[in-house]
């Protein structure tokens, strides 16, 4: 089992999708009614490729106004798909028939899926309501001929924004700064950092050596953790952050995961300043700097010296510290980030009570489960924290396999028939050899 964190299962990897088609409308809690229809109509514009799936598709507005307010009242709970009552009960059509709508289709791109039933079922080729047009556009949709959604041609204004209060919406990216020089060899240096939409107030930010989705998963935990949990975070892009790690632990802490569109660099313009900045007033001069420890020292002091506390010209004067102010985010007890980060996999116990965790064998001591397949769960919190099994709601502990120390235990053999209070022993040999001899068993 590796350390990525994944959806435990397809309804959750639905509801994640789901969060991600919705999470613009999630940062626009001061949205008007008529902005938020506005902002609707064009999100059904925009194609998204649900998981598993080989093709692109749009969502109604009804559909994303649905999943919007469920979202709201429920969290992501409330996004996990429900089971259709009629599931298996819509197979109305014949292999002929199926063929003829999808030959239509080829020929007519442009006829909506309701003409091409109405007008079927005017030459007879369909009884009445056999088939719903929304089960036509379905079968058009498997076959990949679902109709192309339109595009504007006109040039999108861009408008400056902001969001309406703190912990609204946190950007979070990644900078590249001078390679160190350490014990003679070249280390890359990678920052990354988490900064607040509305107040410009850096919540996290680390000094590393690689650019993976753990670091940046780490990030988001030390600011939940000094900060509380933001409604929507921001994020690039690229591969290292579109993986299944932040997407699930973000899901389950209630935050809204957000990437800004490709070949967009004007959509992530304030974390672009803060770079700049960053590289003009600190990383120009890390010459001196010989590990990450000590760039990471030097980050900090900066932001607490400087940067908190100089006004920012985007903020009318304000500096970030004065922006913030006391605003805390939603609290997330440690209870709740220890199971977002909680990371599961299935594991078969061997006969003699082992199973394996990357290399690294554990034990169990619950009999019963030798053979049997387990859930084998652990924290990303703290990586020195012993693995567990979970079964049938019970937390089962693991511990290494010590093979010195089951060595020297004491082997439990089952009682005797003397000890065990048996008043006649039980002695087949030796019952057979009285027999042989002539003798009863109770003769001396």
């Amino acid at each position: 089992m590796d350390d990525d964190l994944k959806p435990a299962d397809w309804a959750e990897e639905q509801a994640l999708f789901r969060l991600k088609v919705i999470g613009p409308l999630l940062c626009g809690d001061a949205m008007s009614h008529g902005e938020l229809a506005a902002a609707l109509r064009d999100l059904s514009q925009t194609r998204f490729r649900p998981p598993h799936a080989a093709v692109s598709r749009t969502y109604a507005v009804s559909t994303l106004e649905r999943w919007l307010y469920s979202y709201r009242s429920g969290g992501l709970g409330a996004l996990r798909p429900k089971r259709r009552s009629d599931r298996g009960h819509a197979k109305a059509l014949s292999d002929a028939q199926r063929e003829l709508l999808l030959d239509i289709r080829r020929a007519l791109p442009r006829a909506s899926a309701s003409l091409i039933v109405r007008t079927l079922e005017t030459e007879g080729r369909l009884e009445p309501k056999q088939v719903s047009a929304a089960t036509v556009r379905r079968l058009f949709r498997a076959h990949g001929l679902d109709r192309q959604s339109m595009k504007v041609s006109d040039a999108e204004v861009r408008r400056r924004w902001q969001a309406p209060y703190p912990h609204a919406l946190w950007h979070a990216d990644v900078c590249h700064g001078p390679a160190l020089k350490v014990d003679g060899r070249s280390v890359p240096l990678r920052i990354h950092a988490i900064v607040d939409d509305c107040s410009r107030h850096v919540m996290a930010i680390q000094a590393c050596a690689t650019e993976r989705e753990s670091e940046m998963l780490a990030l988001v935990v030390k600011a939940v953790r000094a900060h509380g949990a933001p409604s929507t975070l921001y994020l690039d892009n690229g591969s290292t952050y579109s993986g299944d790690s932040l997407s699930t632990a973000c899901g389950r802490l209630g935050v809204a995961l957000v990437h800004a569109q490709p070949y967009d660099p004007q959509a992530r313009g304030k974390m672009e300043r803060f770079w700049r900045t960053l590289r003009e007033q600190c990383l120009d001069f890390l010459g001196g700097s010989e590990s990450l420890h000590d760039v990471q020292v030097r980050l900090l002091a900066w932001l607490d010296r400087h940067y908190h506390r100089a006004p920012h010209g985007g903020l009318m004067g304000k500096s970030p510290a004065q922006a913030l102010g006391a605003e805390f985010g939603a609290e997330v007890s440690e209870d709740k980030l220890r199971e977002a980060l909680t990371v599961r996999g299935r594991r078969r116990v061997r006969r003699d009570g082992t199973l394996s965790l990357g290399g690294v064998d554990f034990e169990l001591d619950q009999g019963f489960l030798h053979g049997r397949v387990v859930t084998v769960a652990r924290s990303l919190i703290d990586p020195t924290e012993a693995p567990w099994v979970e079964h049938e709601e019970r937390r089962l502990s693991l511990r290494e396999v010590d093979p010195v120390a089951n060595g020297q235990r004491r082997s439990q053999r089952k009682p005797s028939a003397k000890k065990s209070g048996l008043d006649t022993p039980f002695d087949p040999p030796g019952a057979l050899l009285a027999a042989r001899l002539g003798k009863r068993p109770d003769d001396e």
